[in-house]
């Protein structure tokens, strides 16, 4: 009997045959990488781990300017007996305290209505307590709040809205024309203070400031209006004494420095 030949075998097994050749071929190279991967060196990566030594402070600038504004806020207080008497003897106070502010030489920008309210008026007690409080009237009240550009004018600007007809100042603050621009040198003498503090810091800990992480704004510090009483200053037989005084304009910085040490 004669063999067939090697060439006429069958396809399938010559298939398989390869594949098995092939695999093994393949597990010897993966075999030789991990043998000769000790030999390759690994990349070099920066220790993520370790973070800068940090420092942060905050300053504090102040600056203080004369006062060169004042605002005031004055009302009409108008009690009746009905809504539409009070609102019509309130409108006609109301009107000439707005007259005499103009001929006192405030401009019309610098007037400005605020807080106009009509109210109830109850009576003190109940003559049944199982009923509600009883309507005896109405009041109306209504408003101004001026700018006074020219602090010389505003204690006589005072004594006329009163003997006018208001029967209400809530109260005067004064204030800084253009405080933002007048306060960058506060948050210059600020971001100083921080510094000069942070550099103290540093040296008595034998470290020297690096360069600077962030800088934030912690806000300023605004004037405060006072209050004065109309009753007061109705007593006056000339203007009203006014003395503006100083105001402070303060900015706070927080700053973090990075550390040499």
């Amino acid at each position: 009997m004669f063999s067939k030949p090697l060439s006429r075998l069958p396809q399938t097994r010559r298939h398989e045959g390869e594949t098995s050749a092939r695999k093994a071929a393949g597990t010897f190279l993966i075999a030789a990488l991990f043998a000769l991967s000790p030999l390759v060196p690994a990349p070099a990566h920066a220790d993520e781990s370790k973070t800068p030594a940090t420092i942060t402070i905050s300053g504090q600038g102040k600056i203080s300017l004369a006062p060169d504004m004042g605002v005031v806020t004055t009302r009409v207080v108008t009690p009746a007996k009905s809504a539409p008497e009070a609102l019509s003897s309130n409108t006609q106070a109301m009107n000439e305290v707005i007259s005499k502010i103009k001929e006192a030489g405030i401009a019309a920008k610098d007037i400005q209505t605020s807080g106009f309210s009509i109210h109830p008026r109850y009576a003190d007690r109940r003559d049944d307590p199982n009923q509600p409080l009883k309507i005896v009237g109405y009041e109306v009240s209504n408003g101004v709040t001026i700018q006074v550009r020219d602090l010389d004018k505003l204690g006589a600007i005072l004594d006329t809205v009163v003997r006018s007809g208001a029967n209400e100042v809530g109260g005067i603050s004064f204030q800084v024309s253009d405080a933002d621009k007048k306060m960058d040198a506060a948050r210059k003498a600020a971001v100083e203070n921080a510094r000069t503090k942070a550099a103290l810091y540093a040296e008595a800990a034998g470290v020297s400031l690096g360069r600077v992480l962030s800088i934030s704004e912690s806000g300023a510090i605004a004037p405060r209006p006072y209050a004065m009483r109309a009753d007061k200053m109705m007593m006056a037989e000339a203007a009203v004494p006014i003395e503006a005084g100083q105001e402070t304009l303060s900015a706070n910085v927080t700053i973090v420095w990075e550390l040499d040490q």
